[in-house]
This record gives C-alpha cells, sequence and structure tokens, in this order.
C-alpha cells in the first residue's frame, strides 16, 4: 500500500482470546456491526473483523483503524492461535460467566500471553461475557475480583446478546494500547528499547509508518527489521 493511500493515523491488531463457546464471535460481530448471532458461530482457526474509530488524548484526535482477529477457542487449534500472539497489540481475554471452567482456563491463557506476546506483561482487558443470563450465573464476583487482583487486569462485564459494555470494552482496551504507544513515543530512545526487549510489538503508525524493530524469535537469534503485516 501506497503511503499516500493511508487514511488513519494508527493500525492497530488486537486478539480476542478464551475457550470455544464463551461467546467471542458474537461479541466481535456486535461490536463491528452491532448484530447478535443467535445461534453458535465455531470459529475455525482466526478470523477477523475491522472498524474505524477517533481516540482523543493529550488534547490530540488520532484516526484508529482496528483489525480485531477472532481466534478458536479449541485445544486443536491453539498452536496457530499463538503464532499471531507477538503481532497483536492488545488481547480482549473472554470467559462465560455461566461455565465455571471457562473461568478457570483463564490462568492458562495468560500464561499463554507470558509466553508468547510481545512482552510478559502485555496490555490485556478481562470480559465475562454473557451478564444478561442472570440466573445462569456460576461464576462469583468475589472469584473474578480475586483473579483481576492477582494478575492486575482490567475487568468488565458484558453481553454479546444485548450490547451491554461491548464497546465500552473495546474502548478500554484500545486506551491501554494507546497509553502505552503514547508513553513510548514521547521518547524515541525508550521507544527503541522497548522494542529491543519485547515490550513492544511491530507497528505502523499513520504517514510517517514509523518501523520499529523486533528480534526474531529463530534458534540462532539473528536480529532484523520487517514491517508490519497488522
Amino acid at each position: 500500500m501506497a503511503i499516500a493511500n493511508i487514511d488513519y493515523d494508527y493500525l492497530l491488531k488486537f486478539l480476542v482470546l478464551g475457550d470455544s463457546g464463551v461467546g467471542k464471535t458474537c461479541l466481535l460481530y456486535q461490536y463491528t456491526d452491532g448484530r447478535f448471532h443467535s445461534q453458535f458461530i465455531s470459529t475455525v482457526g482466526i478470523d477477523f473483523r475491522e472498524k474505524r474509530l477517533v481516540y482523543n488524548s493529550r488534547g490530540r484526535r488520532h484516526r484508529i483503524h482496528l483489525q480485531i482477529w477472532d481466534t478458536a477457542g479449541q485445544e486443536r487449534f491453539r498452536s496457530l492461535t499463538t503464532a499471531f500472539y507477538r503481532d497483536a497489540m492488545g488481547f480482549l481475554l473472554i470467559f462465560d460467566l455461566t461455565s465455571e471452567k471457562s473461568f478457570l482456563e483463564i490462568t492458562n491463557w495468560l500464561e499463554q500471553l507470558r509466553m508468547h506476546a510481545y512482552s510478559e506483561q502485555p496490555d490485556v482487558v478481562l470480559c465475562g461475557n454473557k451478564c444478561d443470563l442472570l440466573q445462569m450465573r456460576v461464576v462469583s464476583r468475589e472469584q473474578v475480583q480475586a483473579l483481576v487482583q492477582r494478575y492486575r487486569l482490567p475487568y468488565i462485564e458484558t453481553s454479546a446478546c444485548t450490547g451491554a459494555n461491548v464497546q465500552q470494552a473495546m474502548e478500554l482496551l484500545v486506551g491501554c494500547v494507546m497509553e502505552r504507544i503514547e508513553n513510548a513515543m514521547s521518547n524515541r530512545e525508550l521507544s527503541l528499547l522497548m522494542t529491543q526487549s519485547r515490550c513492544l510489538p511491530n507497528m505502523v503508525y499513520g504517514s510517517e509508518l514509523l518501523r520499529l524493530h523486533e528480534r526474531d524469535n529463530d534458534a540462532d537469534a539473528t536480529t532484523h527489521r520487517r514491517n508490519c503485516n497488522c
């Protein structure tokens, strides 16, 4: 793509994670299209949706293009999913408030993130989905509170069915990621250092296309530069 054709300031890539059946795809369609799929949709491998938004911060107006990747929750697709962790800038980690198993699996998902994401402390927003099913809820607020305090995660309860807090959850993640980017951009040397030490992924910034390099994951640890393909 030619630089002149870019009509946004930031291209952000997010990953939606969680067990199969927690409502990842339905939540994503609710956010991007404003509609709910009543039938269960099982994601095979990985898919993505896009959305444009405006983010205001520090007296500036930023045009953001979101690529939100929807991952399969089944165990057989985990190796495929982890291949996308490194280039993602933020993660929406979802569990089902009516499924204790999906809640208990959050710890395993967080361990996977710490192993494969751009940092041992990546930007993650935890979502308890299906909050509209009050009579079926099995995960208590006390359980969730203990988890978010342990891992220091921002938490929000959502409903892909009614749309409750879906937009707020994504805006919360955008805010976390943009704060990290803006803090890094305020110090160019710090920005490069953070990238070298896996604190930031590859990024594309609007018309300037600031290229930040990352370390290769190969055994020989050869350093190279490449453009972000978010």
